[in-house]
């Protein structure tokens, strides 16, 4: 975990760190940081039958206060490893979360019925065909190129934030590294 003059006051390293030692505004920052992310994130992955505006807000913020609640059990690994963690956590709870719904019986408007496609939105965007060269690519790229593509493109993150998750000194870094990081991708994506 970076400390010292070096570690820059809002990294996710630091506030966790003052978040266990109880200081409530940087568990709200930390909260406030990965929310809209995280329910972009997730809100693309619903099936449509299931993208109740209400309830993909309550999952996302009960996987923060869950998380949040267990954070002197998490590990800092690196940069990225709150955010990696949180995005499998939300999709945990949302497998959950479907299968819980797929049990109880629904009373559903027939008018009111949207069919959902073969797959999510970025599959059907790109083709499931192209949606699987994507995935394989992205599995073949470093880590920390996955996560630049990751944050910027599917989670839409700013440069700043971006930056902060990839431990980046600023933006332009960060942009630099992602734009890197997508040209990585459209190598693998040809091969």
């Amino acid at each position: 975990m970076p400390d010292g003059p070096s570690a820059p006051l809002d990294s996710t390293a630091v506030l966790i760190q003052r978040v266990r030692e109880g200081d409530r505004d940087s568990l709200e920052r930390l909260i406030q940081r990965h929310l809209e992310p995280l329910r972009r994130y997730i809100s693309g992955r619903l099936p449509r039958w299931a993208r109740d505006l209400a309830d993909t807000d309550d999952l996302v913020q009960d996987t923060l206060l869950r998380t949040f609640s267990k954070i002197d059990a998490f590990e800092v690994r690196g940069p990225g490893a709150l955010h990696a963690y949180l995005r499998q956590a939300v999709m945990n709870r949302m497998r959950d979360e479907l299968r819980r719904k797929g049990r109880a019986p629904a009373f559903v408007d027939v008018h009111e019925l949207d069919v959902p496609g073969p797959g999510s939105p970025l599959e059907e965007a790109m083709g499931a065909e192209a949606a699987a060269r994507y995935v394989a690519a992205l599995a073949r790229l470093k880590p920390e190129e996955r996560e630049a593509i990751i944050g910027r493109v599917e989670m839409e993150y700013s440069y700043a934030d971006l930056a902060d998750m990839l431990g980046k000194p600023t933006a332009d870094a960060a942009r630099k590294a992602a734009r890197r990081a997508l040209l990585r991708l459209a190598e693998e994506m040809k091969a």
